[in-house]
């Protein structure tokens, strides 16, 4: 019986935060950038299976290789803008694409503390025989949207970029107090 109690105590003790979840002014699953995050994280799980298994790179040497595949030229502080990575993963993928001989790196005559990096021709045959397979998975994922609920998702989610970099640059002003979170 005492054993008997402790469990209906502890069924007792477990209902009430059950129902003040329910109550709970911010419910994580229905909350904006935590949703922007996981859905982030499942998309790259399932587009790096795409690239990582026949090309033996991960999420960071792709963005890398994309961007050089898109612009030609750029030194990695421009790609880490572009991609928003820290130079550190940038410069992480760098050097694993420079040692797999797929990246060419070229000191900038004009400002000798950077590189100029652009692929090699390893590399960019590399970039040319994935991007349809992206493109087909882009497509893939978004087949589910009827034509005007992409072009409206499109347009929505461009404007939540944009309004993101605005918040962002609002919490490093001097002024901002950064705490936002």
């Amino acid at each position: 019986m005492a054993g008997q109690h402790a469990i209906e105590g502890d069924i007792h003790d477990k209902a009430p935060a059950a129902a003040a979840g329910d109550e709970a002014p911010l419910r994580l699953e229905e909350f904006l950038p935590y949703q922007l995050n996981v859905v982030s994280n499942l998309v790259s799980q399932a587009l790096s299976r795409v690239y990582s298994r026949r090309y033996r790179i991960g999420v960071p040497e792709w963005r890398v290789l994309v961007t050089l595949g898109q612009f030609g030229v750029m030194t990695g502080k421009a790609i880490g803008a572009h991609t928003h990575m820290h130079k550190t993963k940038v410069s992480r993928a760098v050097a694993i694409l420079e040692k797999r001989k797929l990246l060419l790196r070229r000191t900038n005559r004009a400002d000798m503390r950077e590189s100029l990096l652009s692929l090699t021709a390893p590399g960019r045959t590399m970039y040319e025989e994935l991007a349809p397979h992206a493109l087909d998975f882009a497509r893939r994922l978004t087949e589910i949207l009827a034509p005007g609920d992409r072009v409206a998702f499109n347009r929505a989610l461009r404007q939540i970029i944009d309004r993101s970099a605005q918040l962002a640059a609002e919490a490093v002003e001097p002024g901002g107090t950064g705490d936002h979170a």
